[in-house]
């Protein structure tokens, strides 16, 4: 695949700003191409920790890449808007302020946290351990694929980072 500002679909490397997204009446992303053609999308951030703003697989129903995007400020105006619109839908992530117990249930561990955006409770197969991540934190994500993100542990309180260190591998 080509980096840079260029797109590269199907081998073929064209100008950004030679393909469109916009969102169709369902909702879904839509790909419209130099030549007119249209494909539904959805959006994959490449490198969610290190280069959040940047590198975007457009994928379509068959999980097949159909078009690298490597900075989305290369598109128009409404484009990079329907593409930020399409990220934050399915890249919702919850920052972790504090966690106040964590408790194991049959096969499952129960979460209750506070977060940037309120407390929540949610559960982890017992089998699934909060990560670390290369550029630092600890990422959790729940039964229900949810993720949630602890960007510095050191600065949770003392009993949420005994509660955090008890279950990271």
């Amino acid at each position: 695949m080509t980096q840079g500002t260029l797109l590269e679909t199907n081998g073929h490397v064209a100008a950004p700003a030679s393909h469109r997204l916009e969102v169709r009446v369902d909702g879904q992303l839509e790909l419209v191409s130099p030549d007119g053609s249209r494909t539904a999308v959805r959006a994959v951030r490449c490198f969610p920790w290190s280069h959040p703003a940047s590198f975007f697989s457009l994928r379509d129903d068959d999980d097949k890449e159909v078009l690298l995007l490597s900075d989305p400020a290369e598109l128009d105006a409404e484009s990079r808007a329907n593409l930020e619109e399409a990220l934050a839908r399915v890249g919702f992530v919850l920052v972790v302020t504090a966690i106040h117990s964590v408790s194991e249930e049959y096969e499952l561990r129960l979460w209750s946290v506070e977060t940037e955006q309120g407390p929540r409770k949610f559960q982890t197969a017992r089998d699934a351990w909060p990560r670390e991540l290369p550029g630092g934190g600890v990422l959790i994500r729940d039964v229900a694929g949810d993720l949630y993100f602890v960007p510095d542990p050191a600065k949770l309180d003392p009993k949420s980072q005994h509660l955090l260190w008890a279950f990271v591998d």
